[in-house]
């Protein structure tokens, strides 16, 4: 018998669309034009799967979820919107929807979010409000890694401006990342518990010592899988080009090992997700997934304008062809601020993207969408920050270091690090 679902759209070339493609797959498809019709419809069909729209009159999706999610508990629901935001996304996931959709998406998209909700089953809430529990793959144990070889470089810290440097040097499985002072010889493990500021950048602390600027180190070593590593250095990891390709050529010049001892990943079964900021502008979320994936969106004015990149991690090679080459990125009227600040002393028109009014100071880009690209290798560092490999879906606007930090927190807090 074919599985029936329910779609609910106030656009009948979007129902039409949708009939068609999924009654293509083998669905009985019944539609509803308003939420008022699903809910009635409901009363005499039990479909086993809906699709819902976001904005449609009277009754909206988000309303339509919620009574949705009261009559029939289990049933999945996956929310699709021509003008979603991350807040819309992250409130319809906490209300128990299975997926967010954002229009125009591919149809094979949709086909692959409807198989994998009927796959795994019933959906069902956690009570903290997190979202549907996913029927996650069993964690991997992966191969620690660590480098062969001692190596070294110089540059400028971005912040302090102060010349700087850093010694690579392998340690022993089961050591974990740590950076350590060159001077003193205290060390500071690389653990979100020790983030100590992220203004601008993630600073890590443990006594006296202080490591600032690690996200680019850690983004490599989160790509080349490096699990146990003594970083040795002085105050602050040097900005070299901005980007993280020349971390990524000193990683290679040590050259990577395995080490014969595993490390379980930490796969994200459930969403997590900060409440959003400032009518939608700002959020990030995690969800299920079956790699490290992220999805960002940034919106500033022109210049730069509207970016989202989407970008899952397959191996290193496509890690240092797409994001390790992006660099940070700062704005003409805020270099005095940041000064008054105490930062950005050794910004250079060769370390990082100027933007002044008018453009970028300092072309040309490495990327047409170099901004956005530069934010994923952030969240690829930060994230690493929990100490293992991680498996799950990361969606981001507007969001920085200090996001990064909070969200992290969350998810020590309910499933470990």
């Amino acid at each position: 018998m074919s599985e029936t679902i329910l779609v609910v759209d106030d656009e009948e070339k979007i129902r039409c669309t949708l009939r068609g493609v999924l009654a293509d797959e083998g669905f009985d498809v019944v539609e509803a034009a308003d939420g008022r019709r699903a809910l009635e419809l409901l009363e005499h069909v039990e479909p086993r799967l809906a699709i819902v729209d976001v904005w449609m009159p009277e009754v909206d999706g988000i309303e339509l979820v919620e009574r949705m999610r009261s009559h029939a508990p289990h049933l999945p629901i996956i929310v699709i919107s021509g003008h979603g935001t991350i807040e819309t996304a992250v409130r319809v996931i906490r209300l128990g929807a299975y997926d967010f959709l954002e229009k125009p998406f591919q149809l094979d998209a949709l086909l692959q979010v409807v198989s994998r909700a009927l796959g795994e089953g019933n959906v069902s809430v956690d009570r903290d409000g997190t979202g549907p529990s996913a029927a996650a793959a069993p964690a991997r144990r992966l191969p620690q890694r660590t480098i062969a070889r001692s190596v070294v470089v110089n540059g400028q810290g971005l912040h302090t401006g102060v010349r700087t440097g850093l010694i690579l040097q392998p340690l022993p499985p089961g050591s974990g990342i740590h950076f350590g002072n060159i001077s003193s010889g205290e060390t500071v493990p690389a653990l979100i518990d020790h983030v100590d500021s992220t203004d601008y950048a993630t600073t890590l602390a443990r006594g006296g010592m202080v490591a600032k600027t690690v996200e680019h180190l850690m983004a490599a070593l989160h790509a080349y899988g490096i699990t146990n590593v003594l970083v040795k250095m002085q105050g602050e990891v040097p900005i070299l080009d901005g980007s993280a390709v020349e971390l990524c050529a000193l990683l290679e010049e040590g050259g990577v090992v395995e080490q014969p001892a595993t490390v379980e990943e930490l796969v994200i079964d459930r969403v997590h997700a900060l409440a959003p900021e400032g009518n939608g502008a700002k959020g990030i979320a995690i969800e299920p997934a079956d790699a490290f994936e992220v999805h960002y969106t940034l919106d500033y004015p022109a210049p730069i304008g509207r970016q989202t990149f989407e970008f899952r991690f397959t191996d290193v090679d496509a890690f240092r062809r797409e994001i390790a080459p992006a660099r940070t990125f700062g704005f003409v009227k805020e270099i005095e601020t940041l000064e008054q600040m105490g930062l950005a002393s050794g910004g250079r028109l060769n370390n990082c993207i100027l933007v002044g009014p008018d453009g970028v100071v300092n072309a040309p880009l490495r990327f047409p969408d170099e901004f956005v690209r530069h934010k994923i290798l952030d969240i690829f560092g930060d994230f690493y920050l929990l100490g293992r490999p991680l498996r799950g879906r990361v969606t981001a606007r507007m969001t920085g270091h200090s996001d990064n930090a909070a969200l992290l927190r969350v998810i020590r807090a309910r499933i470990g690090g």
